[in-house]
C-alpha cells in the first residue's frame, strides 16, 4: 500500500477511482497546483518567446553591431 502524494494517508488502490490520491479532494488539490503552475517540469528550452528571440551574447563571432552598407 503507497501513501497519497498530498496528505500522506495511505492509499488503497485497487478500485480507487482517485488513485494515486486518496480523495478527489487531494486529486483537484493535486490538479490545482498544476494550473497555478506550482509545479515544474526541468527544460532546456527558454522560458519565453522574447527570450528565445534574443541572440545570446556567446552566440555571436563578436562583433555585435555589424557594418551597415
Amino acid at each position: 500500500m503507497k501513501n497519497c502524494p498530498i496528505c500522506n494517508r495511505p492509499v488503497e488502490r485497487a478500485g480507487n477511482p482517485h488513485r494515486p490520491f486518496c480523495s478527489e479532494r487531494c486529486k483537484l488539490l493535486d490538479f490545482g497546483a498544476w494550473v497555478n503552475e506550482e509545479y515544474t517540469v526541468p527544460s532546456d528550452e527558454p522560458a519565453s518567446f522574447e527570450e528565445a528571440a534574443t541572440p545570446h551574447p556567446a552566440a555571436g563571432d563578436g562583433d555585435e553591431h555589424p557594418a551597415r552598407s
